[in-house]
C-alpha cells in the first residue's frame, strides 16, 4: 500500500502538468480517430476517460497513457458503418472480455521473446508516422507554417527560460492567443466535429443478444483485442526501458481488458496504450497513476465544463507539440549506429520501419519483424562446427553448436559422408546441444551405421538437456 500511494501522490505537481499537457496532445488525435471510425467525437472522449481510469487504478505500468486509438478505429470503421454504433459498443465490451482472458492465461510473457532491432525499429517508425500525420495540419497557406514553426520553436526555446510551465503549454497558449487576437482563419478543435457536453450514461448496448449478433461482432472483437494489447504491451516495454523499471505485462493486459469493458458500457470506443502521448507523459514528467488518471479526467471535464475554450483551440498549435515529440521518439542513436551494427539487425530494423510505414500498423511492423528476427536466428543456429579432439587410439572429436533440425544433415554428413574411419569413434558433445527428435534420429544413424562396420560410437559429455533427451528417445539408450 505504501508503494501503491506513492505511485498516485509521490509526485503531484509533475504529474498534473503532465497531465494537463496529454490532454490537450489527446483532443486531436482522438477526435480524428472518431472521424475514421464514423462515430461522435464524445465517444472517442467517454472512452478516454474510463479507459485511462481503469489504467490508472488496475494498470501496472504507471506512466503508460491508454486511450481511444487509430489502430483499434480503423479495426472498427467497418462495424460501424455496416450495423451501427451500438454493434460498436458491444464488440468493445467483448474485446475486453477477450483481453481479460488472454491476460488470465499469460499472454504478456510473450513480449519478452521481442528483439531489441524490433523495438527499435517499433520506435522509429512510430516516430516517422507521428511526423507524417501532421503535415496536412501544416498545409494551406503560408501562416499555417509559420505559426506551426512558431509553436515548434517555443517548445525547444521556452525550457530555457522557465522550466516551471511545460513547454507545450506555454505554446499552445501563445498560438491560440495570436490566432483569436489577429482573427486568423485556421483550423480549430472544434471544427473537427461537434463535441457533446453531456455526462456519459451507463447503459447496455442495443443489440439483439443471438448468435447471429456474436458471428457479426465477434472477428472484429478478436481482431481489436490482439491489436490492442500488442500496441499497449509495446509500449509498457518502451515505458520499462525509459524508466528503467519492470512492468508485470499480464497485469496489464487484465487493465486494458476493464477499461475496454468499462468504456463499452459507458458509450465509448475501444483503445489501447497510446505511445505517443506515453511518450509525452514521460518527457513533461508524468511518472505516476495522477497523470494517468488526470489525462482523461481533464479531457472529459473540458468538454463538459469548458466546451466553448476548448473548441477554440487551433489544430496547429496542438500539431506542432506532436511534431516536437515525433523528432524526441526517434531513437537518433540506433540511425547513426545502423553501419556498425550486424548487417541482419539493421535489415530488421529498417524492414520493421517500413512495414509500420506502409501499413500504418505498428502491430503488423513487430510481428514481421520479430519473424524475420527468428528465421535470422535459426539460420545462425544452423552453424556446427566439428574439430579433432585430443590423441586417443580411437577417433576423437568435439562437437559444438545446436543441434536439431536445420543442422542435422550437417552433422550427419561430416561423420558419415566426408570421411571413412576405421575403430571406434569418440564425440564430445559439451559444447553442442541437442534440442528434438531430429537430433536424436542423426545420432542413432550414426551409431548404427558404425555397429554395423563393427566399431562403436560414443558420446562424452552431454548435458542435462541432450542427456534427457537421449534418454527418452534414442533408440540405442533404451537398448
Amino acid at each position: 500500500m505504501q508503494n501503491y500511494k506513492k505511485e498516485w501522490f509521490g509526485n503531484i505537481r509533475g504529474d498534473i502538468l503532465a497531465g494537463v499537457v496529454v490532454c490537450l496532445a489527446l483532443f486531436p488525435e482522438v477526435i480524428g480517430f472518431m472521424l475514421v471510425a464514423g462515430v461522435e467525437p464524445i465517444v472517442g472522449v467517454y472512452a478516454t476517460f474510463f479507459i485511462t481510469a481503469v489504467a490508472a487504478f488496475f494498470g501496472a505500468r504507471t506512466g503508460l497513457i491508454s486511450a481511444a486509438a487509430g489502430s483499434v478505429a480503423l479495426v472498427l470503421a467497418n462495424l460501424v458503418a455496416e450495423y451501427g454504433v451500438n454493434y460498436l459498443f458491444a464488440a468493445t465490451i467483448l474485446a475486453g472480455v477477450i483481453q481479460v482472458v488472454l491476460g488470465l492465461f499469460k499472454v504478456g510473457i510473450l513480449m519478452r521473446y521481442i528483439p531489441k532491432p524490433v523495438m527499435l525499429g517499433f520506435v522509429n517508425g512510430l516516430g516517422i508516422m507521428m511526423f507524417l500525420s501532421q503535415l496536412d495540419h501544416f498545409k494551406g497557406s503560408s501562416v499555417l507554417i509559420l505559426l506551426g514553426v512558431v509553436g515548434v520553436a517555443i517548445i525547444f526555446l521556452a525550457p530555457k527560460l522557465t522550466k516551471r510551465i511545460p513547454a507545450p503549454i506555454i505554446s499552445i497558449v501563445v498560438i491560440t492567443a495570436l490566432v483569436l487576437g489577429l482573427n486568423l482563419n485556421v483550423q480549430l478543435l472544434g471544427d473537427m466535429g461537434t463535441i457533446s457536453s453531456e455526462l456519459p450514461r451507463f447503459g447496455i448496448p442495443k443489440v439483439p443478444f443471438t448468435l447471429e449478433t456474436l458471428r457479426i461482432i465477434f472477428p472484429t472483437s478478436l481482431s481489436v483485442a490482439i491489436v490492442g494489447l500488442v500496441e499497449s504491451l509495446l509500449t509498457a516495454q518502451l515505458v520499462d526501458e525509459l524508466t528503467h523499471t519492470p512492468s508485470d505485462k499480464n497485469k496489464e493486459s487484465l487493465s486494458q481488458g476493464l477499461g475496454n469493458l468499462a468504456s463499452g458500457f459507458f458509450g465509448g470506443i475501444a483503445g489501447c496504450g497510446m505511445i505517443g502521448q506515453t511518450i509525452i507523459n514521460i518527457s513533461y514528467g508524468g511518472i505516476g497513476r495522477l497523470a494517468t488518471f488526470l489525462s482523461g479526467f481533464f479531457m472529459l471535464m473540458s468538454v463538459v465544463l469548458f466546451n466553448k475554450i476548448v473548441v477554440q483551440i487551433p489544430i496547429i498549435a496542438l500539431a506542432a507539440v506532436m511534431v516536437v515529440v515525433a523528432y524526441e521518439t526517434v531513437d537518433w542513436r540506433s540511425v547513426k549506429r545502423l553501419t556498425i551494427m550486424p548487417k541482419n539487425e539493421s535489415f530488421v530494423m529498417i524492414t520493421t520501419i517500413a512495414i509500420v510505414l506502409v501499413t500504418h500498423n505498428l502491430a503488423y511492423g513487430v510481428v514481421i519483424g520479430t519473424l524475420i528476427s527468428a528465421i535470422f536466428a535459426a539460420f545462425k543456429m544452423t552453424h556446427i562446427s566439428i574439430e579433432p579432439g585430443t590423441d586417443t587410439d580411437d577417433y576423437h572429436y568435439k562437437a559444438h553448436g545446436h543441434l536439431y533440425f536445420a543442422s542435422a544433415e550437417k552433422f550427419t554428413d561430416f561423420f558419415m559422408n566426408d570421411f571413412t574411419h576405421e575403430g571406434n569413434l569418440v564425440i564430445d558433445v559439451s559444447a553442442m546441444t541437442l534440442w528434438d527428435s531430429t537430433a536424436v534420429e542423426a545420432v542413432d544413424k550414426l551409431i548404427s551405421k558404425n555397429k554395423n562396420t563393427g566399431s562403436d560410437v560414443t558420446l562424452i559429455n552431454p548435458n542435462k538437456q541432450s542427456n534427457d533427451l537421449l534418454k527418452k528417445i534414442s533408440s540405442h539408450h533404451k537398448k
